[in-house]
């Protein structure tokens, strides 16, 4: 009994530990201040400015910017990481082992290296600055997460279901794609939100491959520039708080639907 209270204590301390800080920057959202009081009373006027404060139109455009790379280079990272994955998973055992080694590496990398190594790479071959530099490096660095994200579906696959559908008359085409791709979409959903996540939080690789003089800023790089001239402002505290309640609804709408998918085959194999 003393152990199983001592395990909830620690429990809820870790949780609280990791939570606590969102969740004060939710409350201090409604002050309208950065000296974490509310003075000024409970408000949404920090909301109210994400629209009306002069850098609305700087910090919109920056919003856009980041949705722009984040979707592009998420979807592009989705396509070459989950043909990457069913190419490895078709290798020899020590092939496969070689590969996706060399494939954690940019993962378990120091993110400065790869964003210099990118800006160097991208010199070299002048490759334009401004958007094009972005969304490559965005997609050299998410990539190997999609394949770590889909293997393992690929590993717990029974790969005499693709055979056999190449038995009954299928095409290799259609066998991938009516067969193999809806077994593993699970992992392919999670990759695709994993870069997407990765592409929105990015500040290094963007910092230093967005170009001096393009004028290009992501949240990430807006919010270093305007916090190092002035400060936080204080509709940065909403900003912060919708982003965690929009990924928030996001991922208890995919776990929900998914524990709800299990029911109803659950139902139905009963």
């Amino acid at each position: 009994m003393v152990k199983k209270i001592l395990s909830m204590l620690f429990l809820l301390v870790v949780i609280a530990f990791l939570y606590m800080p969102i969740v004060m920057i939710i409350i201090f959202s409604f002050s309208n201040r950065t000296d974490f009081t509310f003075a000024n009373g409970f408000n949404f006027d920090a909301y109210i400015s994400i629209f009306t404060d002069k850098n609305s139109g700087a910090l919109l455009q920056a919003f856009k910017n980041t949705i722009l790379i984040a979707v592009i280079s998420s979807v592009v990272s989705t396509v070459l990481g989950t043909s990457a994955a069913i190419g490895i998973n078709r290798l020899g055992k020590r092939m496969k082992r070689i590969v996706n080694n060399v494939n954690q590496l940019p993962v378990i990398n120091s993110e400065v290296v790869m964003a210099v190594s990118l800006m160097v790479f991208f010199v070299t071959f002048k490759f334009p600055e401004g958007y094009l530099r972005l969304i490559l490096g965005h997609i050299a660095f998410s990539t190997p997460y999609v394949v770590l994200n889909v293997m393992p579906k690929l590993v717990q696959m029974d790969n005499n279901v693709y055979e056999a559908a190449l038995d009954l008359g299928a095409t290799p085409v259609r066998a991938l794609t009516s067969v193999v791709l809806p077994i593993i979409s699970p992992g392919i959903v999670s990759g695709f939100l994993l870069a997407f996540t990765l592409s929105m939080d990015d500040f290094i690789i963007t910092q230093i491959n967005k170009g001096a003089t393009t004028g290009i800023d992501t949240l990430s790089t807006y919010i270093y520039s305007d916090a190092r001239i002035k400060g936080l402002s204080p509709y940065w505290f909403a900003v912060f708080s919708i982003i965690f309640v929009v990924v928030l609804a996001v991922v208890l709408f995919i776990n929900l639907r998914k524990k709800s998918k299990g029911s109803q085959t659950g139902g139905i194999i009963a």
